[in-house]
């Protein structure tokens, strides 16, 4: 399912970021960065919180506007419930929609947030999505302390906090059209391997895109996947090009491997995932270059894992989705 938009801009963004993203060589286009995971807080999940509104607050200073001139907050997360996202959000007093779809929750939530804007329903709404290195470890797979051993295809969940400010006040850069992702299942069952699960729904994403809209890949000057690796980054070129007969190794890279130096920073193993993965890189970077014209389309292809630790327990499938947006600097 596609649509095509016709009054939604990106009118401010904001990151605020861990460590290990601060050390990366997108470390100082972030607004905020933090030396220690825990940022003053007592638990890996207040800590999180305090990612997710530190970043809210920096985006209604940056688009210069009051808690009560939004109409929407629109955010999600990886932990139980959403719980960064309702407890970050609840000092807002803002309607709220919690949305979850794993790392592919920030695309998620600009969907939503161009759709009810086009229609005229609001006029504005805050998009926001986090993750956290420690408590994404401790709920999905096994907490650090532990110290079990992981393959050299895992990934590095990313800690931080995003958001974007969409209205319909014009500005440089606006959503162009978007593409609606389906869950994809590809019998992939290695919660250690996310790049293999997650490279199939990233190709489905983008091809039925291409396809809904007649667009080329050289119509984008940059295609970007979430959180896909070192490895799911060569699973997705392959995939591409044996199932739909498309290149697009020219104008494509993946999120996960732009957010770490993967020479220096070995213990991010294969590259970053995460919701927050996508949302730092696009939200400090990407938009940044289209706002100066360097670039001046982008799809921005967002994908996630959908899995429980109960399911991967009871050696069910891991289901992989990918929500696409496409950007577009205004002329």
């Amino acid at each position: 399912m596609t649509f095509q938009y016709d009054n939604v801009y990106i009118n401010a963004t904001s990151t605020v970021a861990g460590p290990y993203e601060a050390k990366g060589p997108l470390g100082k286009l972030f607004d905020k960065t933090y030396e220690d995971l825990y940022n003053g807080e007592k638990s890996w999940e207040t800590a999180e919180v305090q990612l997710l509104k530190e970043s809210i607050d920096i985006l209604l200073k940056k688009a210069n506007k009051k808690k009560e001139e939004i109409d929407l907050a629109i955010a999600g997360d990886l932990l139980n419930q959403i719980t960064s996202s309702s407890y970050a959000i609840e000092e807002l007093n803002l309607p709220f929609l919690g949305i979850y779809s794993a790392c592919a929750t920030s695309t998620e939530g600009m969907i939503i947030g161009a759709s009810l804007i086009d229609s005229g329903k609001i006029k504005n709404c805050i998009t926001a999505t986090s993750s956290h290195n420690m408590s994404s470890e401790k709920q999905f797979r096994n907490p650090t302390e532990y110290g079990a051993p992981k393959p050299k295809t895992a990934t590095f969940t990313a800690t931080g906090g995003a958001c974007l400010y969409l209205s319909n006040e014009k500005s440089k850069v606006r959503v162009e059209s978007s593409t609606i992702g389906r869950p994809i299942d590809m019998a992939q069952q290695d919660p250690y391997n996310m790049g293999a699960v997650m490279a199939p729904g990233a190709a489905d994403t983008i091809y039925r895109h291409l396809t809904d809209l007649k667009r080329q890949v050289t119509d984008y000057d940059l295609i970007v996947t979430g959180d896909l690796g070192v490895y799911g980054k060569e699973i997705l070129i392959d995939y591409m090009k044996t199932e739909y007969g498309i290149d697009i190794s020219n104008n494509y890279d993946d999120c996960g491997t732009m957010l770490y130096d993967l020479e220096e920073q070995k213990e991010v193993m294969a590259g970053g995932s995460g919701p927050v993965c996508s949302a730092l890189v696009n939200c400090s970077h990407i938009i940044k270059l289209m706002e100066q014209k360097k670039l001046k389309r982008v799809l921005w292809v967002a994908t996630g894992a959908l899995f429980s630790p109960t399911f991967v327990y009871q050696k069910e499938n891991i289901l992989s989705i990918a929500h696409a947006v496409s950007l577009e600097v205004v002329e």
